[in-house]
């Protein structure tokens, strides 16, 4: 069974970067794998996804400012973020063996713990 572990979440200001890593051990990601988030208060959101062939999806509200993109042993998946707004504070996750339609939380078995991400204004 696959264990993934986020990490590089952290404070920054609006207008910063920040890169997210998510790594799994046990086995490696499977099917679809994506990043969602969550904000206190507000339902687990899809923030973006990356089938098995290297075909990405985005949410509206991060297209053209984030990145998912995974190494070439699919161990690893990353999530760059540019451009950061306060509006992307929360708690990242992120999710393997996603099947169907990749924005639906429910759709993937596997999930990390976590990582926080707060922007400043």
């Amino acid at each position: 069974q696959v264990k993934l572990i986020e990490s590089g979440g952290g404070l920054v200001q609006a207008g910063d970067s920040l890169r997210l890593s998510c790594t799994a051990s046990g086995r490696t990601l499977s099917l679809y794998t994506g990043w969602f988030r969550q904000a206190p208060g507000k339902a687990r959101e899809f923030v973006a996804a990356i089938s098995p062939i290297g075909v990405t999806y985005y949410a509206d509200s991060v297209k053209g400012r984030f990145t998912i993109s995974r190494d070439n042993a699919k161990t690893t998946l990353y999530l760059q973020m540019n451009n950061l707004k306060p509006e992307d504070t929360a708690l990242y996750y992120c999710a393997t063996g996603g099947r169907g339609v990749v924005r639906v939380w429910g759709n993937y078995d596997t999930w990390g713990q976590g990582t926080q991400v707060t922007v400043s204004s």
